[in-house]
């Protein structure tokens, strides 16, 4: 499996879309494999970790997130079941659910019904250890255009 390619499949290489993605990607899947190996009595599965890192955000391109390139119809919020669609479609399951599980810390369907949010009413919240190691990592980073790749400190947060 190829995250790149399948990402180029769905993005415009030479578009903010594919760069903001891409480059996000990057810093979440290093901050992950750097995680995972702190964990390894958890035995967390690298190449996985590595690959999902890579394509948990696919999904944004569906949304309506202009500053980013982004010119879909749905709420940033929905881009985790857009990308499970997507790479269930693709043929991955299990890294469809990441995709799913990684918003925010994960999120409930008493949340989601509490917060009125518009996505599917399903428990989606991080199961697998790689689930959470890849949801954790991406706290770290935003897809802020002066901070996408730098590193957050989660204490100011």
């Amino acid at each position: 499996m190829n995250p790149l390619k399948i990402i180029q499949k769905y993005y415009q290489i030479d578009s903010k879309s594919y760069q903001f993605l891409v480059e996000h990607s990057k810093a979440v899947t290093k901050k992950a494999i750097e995680i995972a190996k702190k964990v390894p009595h958890f035995n967390p599965d690298l190449k996985f970790i590595e690959e999902a890192s890579m394509l948990h955000d696919i999904g944004i391109f569906l949304t309506n997130a202009p500053e980013i390139e982004c010119f879909g119809k749905k709420p940033y919020i929905c881009h985790g079941y857009l990308g499970r669609e997507i790479l269930e479609k693709e043929g991955f399951p299990k890294h469809a659910l990441v995709c799913e599980r990684h918003i925010g810390v994960g999120i409930s369907v008493k949340d989601i019904e509490e917060q009125k949010l518009p996505i599917p009413k399903k428990d989606m919240i991080p199961i697998s250890i790689e689930e959470q190691i890849i949801c954790f990592a991406d706290k770290f980073f935003s897809k802020n255009e002066e901070f996408l790749s730098k590193e957050k400190n989660l204490d100011k947060d």
